[in-house]
């Protein structure tokens, strides 16, 4: 049986860098996924996350991504765009994720399948709130994110 996790990262006390995280929680209430999708409020939690992947053939990563677009820019990552992703560390915050995968791919544990959903952050500044931009497409994110699973959620 395949199995996807969906992991929000970030860290909601530095506005955007928390997005991640705003959109797992909203996927969580929006709602019910199949048994064999588990949804993750990563956080800042780094390595300790390793034990998810256990098991999953796929994982799609909801982050906020700095790639110089304008902010609230919706960003997708597949396949070898990933580990670029990571080796630019376009990513905010520190090098969780990027040692994160690199433990996964050392201990046989490395999805099949990686996606990255995120958004162009426009503060990273102390804060609990979103900035406008980024607040504006936090549904379209969810949405994006539930698309990216259609596949899973309509298997038998």
């Amino acid at each position: 049986m395949k199995r996807t996790v969906v992991l929000g990262i970030g860290n909601t006390l530095l506005s955007d860098d928390g997005v991640g995280v705003h959109a797992i929680r909203r996927l969580q209430q929006a709602t019910t996924l199949p048994d064999d999708i588990q949804v993750v409020d990563g956080g800042t939690m780094g390595l300790s996350l390793l034990g998810y992947l256990e098991g999953t053939s796929r994982l799609v990563i909801v982050d906020a991504v700095e790639t110089g677009g304008p902010p609230g820019t919706l960003v997708r990552l597949a396949g070898e765009e990933v580990p670029a992703y990571l080796s630019l560390k376009i990513s905010p915050h520190d090098i969780g994720l990027p040692d994160l995968l690199f433990a996964a791919k050392l201990r046989d544990l490395y999805p099949d399948e990686v996606v990255v959903w995120g958004i162009q952050p426009a503060s990273m500044g102390v804060g609990l709130d979103l900035s406008p931009p980024v607040s504006g497409q936090l549904h379209a994110l969810v949405q994006k994110v539930l698309e990216e699973l259609e596949t899973d959620i309509e298997r038998p």
